[in-house]
Formats: structure tokens, sequence, C-alpha cells
């Protein structure tokens, strides 16, 4: 029995461990690659090896916490790996944030040392001036293969705790300031357990084209280097460069958002690559509409799994899509180990086949907000025995075989005239029209019923529908408390680097 498989049957193990031990069974095995660079897991402990010494060279100790704002590639994921082997907690930064975002992002995280390459030495500015910068490339210094200790360095031993940080990441969702989100070694381990079922193993090639600063990568990130597979990092996604690498190296695993997948599936030249080799594909992140999945499951080989749930943990739904082609349009069912309840407006559980807020727990729940107790307080909710859960903002409905039905956020819902609108109903709609390539809905302020919807939709190439006419299109399909207020074209909806259509952005812009 191997390490790994010893862990497995208990209830921690500790992820930077497993990659020492693959070193030592399979040095010459792929770990890491990019555009640039790809390293075995011979190298790879040995860099991570000389992280970890060179962080306790400069004085930090486990609890002690670093920043990395880059792009994704083997030596931001080598500095993240050493880091953890020395007990330290790795704050994961967005270059797409802005520099007075960033600034704070590094106070709250009171990071000691800030890793940096040519993007993030642009988004930063002059965030951070105060801490010593190390470069993942380009031309600053010091470099980090020159700060890094001596080849053959090792670091004094650590053993992480599972309630040890394992790293902060900052989140605002799609509103908000970032809260910087506490994720201990036990949560990570959690994600490594449950991927016994989908096939990780040294074989596994995993393909991740989403950024390595988002747990919507870490979910996939971790495990399969865990299991000893290898991980190929492409710091910025296209569609057809996507295929390409697929193909060319023989994928077995990947995670994509929905925008991701809908561009690929969309892509002219998708049905001629050979996909083969694929056993999983993840999704997570932004709602994942029923026709994709459909769509997917008919033309990419391979299982299709989305996952539901939150970066802040609190138990995660499960759809093995292509189990269940007939639940396309829910999130799955309650994972192993998690406990999804609904719950009302008063914080108690609504009666079966009811909808309410999605509140969840699970060994996999972050420890709280970074030094923000308030925020952590408002984000749980109590069981009566007592039992911890945290709160989605989602509101959803179980069906009989217990599947989970999102309707929307609850800070998207618009109450117009006392009556409750779902966003996401509207949008399916705007969908369905021919000529309408995305959608999105908002409430915006109204005299005469508090609240009332818009959209926002961008069309396809060609379109010849005025925007009256598919204002009255739609309305004409939606019940009378739902139709539209008005509608507004745009080129492009706002998005998040997961892909999360950032709502806040198009209230602004209606109000321009």
């Amino acid at each position: 029995m191997t390490s790994l498989e010893a862990a497995l049957e208990r209830d921690y193990g500790v992820i930077a461990d497993f990659i020492r031990d693959h070193a030592r069974e399979r040095p010459t095995q792929p770990a890491l690659a990019d555009a640039r660079q790809q390293i075995d897991y011979g190298e790879l402990d040995a860099r991570m090896d000389r992280v970890a010494a060179a962080l306790q060279r400069e004085g930090l100790v486990p609890g002690d916490a670093i920043a990395i704002c880059a792009d994704a590639s083997v030596a931001y994921a080598t500095v993240f790996l050493g880091a953890l082997r020395a007990g330290i907690a790795v704050a994961p930064l967005a270059p797409s944030s802005t520099s007075a975002s960033l600034a704070r992002m590094l106070e709250d995280a009171e990071a000691r040392l800030l890793f940096v390459d040519d993007t993030g030495t642009l988004a930063l500015g002059d965030a951070g001036g105060h801490l010593p910068r190390i470069a993942l490339a380009g031309g600053a210094v010091p470099l980090v293969g020159d700060w890094m200790a001596p080849a053959g360095a090792h670091p004094a031993p650590v053993a992480p705790e599972p309630a040890w940080p394992f790293n902060i990441i900052y989140s605002s969702g799609t509103t908000g300031e970032p809260k910087g989100i506490v994720q201990g070694h036990g949560m990570r381990w959690a994600h490594v357990k449950r991927g016994q079922v989908y096939g990780y193993g040294p074989d596994t090639v995993t393909l991740l084209s989403t950024p390595l600063y988002s747990n919507t990568t870490l979910v996939v990130f971790f495990p399969t280097l865990a299991y000893g597979g290898c991980v190929l990092l492409m710091p910025k996604f296209d569609a057809l460069g996507y295929l390409e690498l697929a193909q060319r190296h023989r994928v077995t695993h990947t995670m994509l958002v929905p925008v991701q997948y809908q561009r690929l599936m969309a892509h002219p030249e998708f049905d001629r690559f050979d996909l083969s080799r694929f056993q999983a594909k993840f999704c997570t992140s932004a709602p994942f509409g029923a026709a994709l999945k459909a769509d997917i499951l008919k033309r990419w080989p391979g299982g299709l799994i989305e996952f539901y749930g939150m970066t802040e943990g609190g138990g995660t739904c499960i759809l093995e899509a292509h189990h269940h082609p007939d639940k396309l349009h829910t999130v799955g069912q309650v994972a192993p180990g998690s406990d999804i309840r609904l719950i009302d407006e008063a914080g108690r559980e609504v009666p079966a086949g009811e909808a309410g807020e999605v509140v969840g727990h699970s060994g996999g729940m972050m420890n709280g907000y970074h030094k923000q107790p308030a925020k952590t307080r408002e984000a749980e909710w109590f069981a009566p025995d007592g039992k911890r859960f945290i709160r989605t903002g989602d509101i959803g409905r179980f069906d009989a075989e217990g599947f989970l039905t999102l309707f929307d956020r609850k800070k998207d819902m618009v109450i117009s005239g006392g009556f409750n609108i779902y966003p996401s109903d509207l949008e399916a709609v705007l969908r369905r029209h021919p000529e309408v390539a995305d959608a999105s809905v908002i409430g915006i302020p109204s005299e005469q019923w508090g609240e009332t919807p818009v959209a926002f939709v961008v069309m396809r190439p060609g379109a010849a529908a005025s925007d009256d006419e598919l204002l009255a299109w739609t309305n004409a399909q939606l019940g009378k408390t739902q139709r539209l207020a008005g509608l507004r074209r745009i080129d492009e909806l706002p998005r998040s680097a997961i892909g999360k259509v950032l709502k806040r952005e198009l209230r602004e812009a209606w109000k321009r």
C-alpha cells in the first residue's frame, strides 16, 4: 500500500508529502508543464525544497503568508507548493484587480513576500511597495531561481495540521469588497479524498486554463498532483489553442467554466479534434445551461461532472451529467460528507418541496474570512443543534430524488410589486431567441413597483431584430409580473476571470 492509499483511508494527509513520495518512486514522471518548460517529479520536489528552505532562511514560520500575483506558470506552481511544504499560507492574487484593491489584499493577508511576473508587476503598480519582491519571470530582480536556496538544500521538517491555513483566496464574488477566505489544509485534503472516484492517477494529464488564484482551478490542480499526474498550465484561454493542447498531450482531465465550454463547443473545428482520452471534465463557478451540458455529452467523450459549492466551502452538490442526462437542469445531489439544507428569510428550514436559501456544512469549510469576524458571522447559519453551515446566497429547491435546482442569487432576485422574479428565468427565455447569443437581467429601481427587471443582450452577427421587436417577443413569453421594462444591446457581457457575469457593472452601465 502506498502512502497515499494509506492516507485515503484516514481523515487527513499532507499534499506536499505525496509529491515527495512520487519523486522517490517515479522521479522522471512529468509533473508540471507550461508553454515554456516541463518538469518531472524529481525536479518539482527539489524546487519545492529550495523554496521552502529559502522561506525559512527569510525568517518565515508556519502561519505566515506570502502573496503571488502572476499568470499561471510552472514557476508560480512551484513557489505555491514550496510554501506549503514550509507550512506557509499562500495568498494568490488576481492581476485583473485594481492596484488599490491589490494593496488592500496584501495588507489584509499580512504577506511577508510578494512573487510577481510582468503581468503582476503592471497590475500592482505601487501596491505593496514595502514588500520584498521576487520575480517569477521577466527582467526584474531577484529572479526566483537566484532567490531560492542552493540546489540540494533541504528545509527544516514541518508537519502541517488540518486547521493550519493553506491559502487565502480573495473573493468578492460579483459584488463588493474582496474578502480573504482562509482555507485550511484539511479542506484541501477533502478535495483530494473526493478525487478517488474521478480516475486520478499517474497516467492523468490535466489541462487547466483558469487562473491559479481561483479555487475553481485549485480543486483539480492539487488532486492531480497528489495522485501523481501531470498538470498542463495554459495562462490564457483560447478555444483553438485549448483543443490543440488537449489532442497533442492526450489530456484526460480538465476544469472549465461554462463560458469556456460554450466557446469550445461553438468553435467550427471542434469536431475534428481527437478528445477520446478524456475521462473527466469538470465545471463550476457559474450557471451551466442544460442545453450546453447536453451538447457536451453528445460530442465530447468522457464524463461531465458539475460541482456546485462556494470557495468558502460549506457543502457541495455534484451532478454526474453522463449518468443523469434527465437532470441537466439541476446541479446534482448532495455530495458524500456534505449536508445541504434550505432556509427561509427567518432562518428556519423550509418544508420539503419548497424553495429557500441554500446553506451547507462539510469537512471542507473555510476557517473564516481573514480578520473579518463580522463578515464571517454574516456568512454562517447555525442549525438548532448548533451545527455550523455556510450561507450561499443562492435560492434553490430539491426535487423528490434529491437533485437541487437553482433559481438565482438571493441578492440578484428582483422583487417587483411584491412578486419574486428570478433573472435566470428571464435570461433563459431571451437565449431562446434565434438572434440572441447571450443575455443578463438585472433589477433597477421603480417608483411604481419598487424594482423592475431590465435586460442586456449580446446579439448574434447579422441579427435583424430591433430592440422593440426583441422586447415584445420576450415579454410575450413571460408572465405579466415578469415582463421586462427595458432592453439594451451590449457587445459582450462583463465577466470575471472565471466567467461570472459582473452584474454590478451592468447596474452601473444602466445608470449611464
